[in-house]
């Protein structure tokens, strides 16, 4: 399909974060939009299979997929860590490599301007 890069698109993300429950994923993901840090998330309940401090752990966790500009990652892991309940929250960031231009534009007019 032709047409779906933007310049500028790898400024925009998603951000990936898990969370302990359906509520606290909630949580995180209404305040990032609320303070127009992310433009949209998305969530799902998934099995994670990890190592934590010399165990193989499998619990039931939350994803998010956080929709932004990665100019505001910083700003995202600082409100992510303050409202997360685990000692050391998944936080990553992924670039969108290419998407349907309207939707990229949608993503920029949502999120607050950068300070």
């Amino acid at each position: 399909m032709q047409g779906l890069m933007q310049p500028g698109a790898a400024d925009y993300g998603v951000v990936l974060i898990t969370a302990a429950s359906e509520a606290e994923a909630r949580e995180i993901a209404s305040t990032l939009v609320q303070e127009q840090l992310a433009a949209c998330a998305t969530l799902f309940p998934v099995q994670s299979v990890y190592a934590w401090k010399g165990e193989i752990c499998s619990e039931p966790e939350w994803q998010l997929l956080v929709k932004t500009d990665l100019a505001r990652f910083d700003a995202i892991a600082s409100r992510v860590c303050e409202l997360h309940s685990y000692e050391l929250p998944e936080i990553l960031a992924l670039p969108i490599a290419a998407g349907l231009p309207p939707y990229l534009t949608w993503i920029g007019k949502t999120l607050r301007p950068l300070e």
